[in-house]
């Protein structure tokens, strides 16, 4: 049996900028979650209106079996 590991995580980050309506930036991220397997991990509202976002997924490395 062999040991577990701690999970690995790829992140990426995001800039929307200021302006960006919160249906368009839900519609963007939702479309990154759906077919990326991203979710998120961190969301940054600034005071000029512009949103940071970081996004994170679980990094599947391949056992070899043979």
């Amino acid at each position: 049996m062999s040991a577990t590991r701690a999970s690995t995580w790829e992140y990426r980050e995001i800039t929307l900028p200021r302006g960006t309506k919160r249906d368009a930036a839900r519609a963007a991220l939702t479309e990154m979650a759906e077919h990326g397997s991203w979710e998120l991990a961190r969301l940054r509202l600034y005071p000029d209106g512009r949103r940071r976002v970081w996004l994170r997924r679980k990094v599947l490395r391949a056992v070899r079996t043979a």
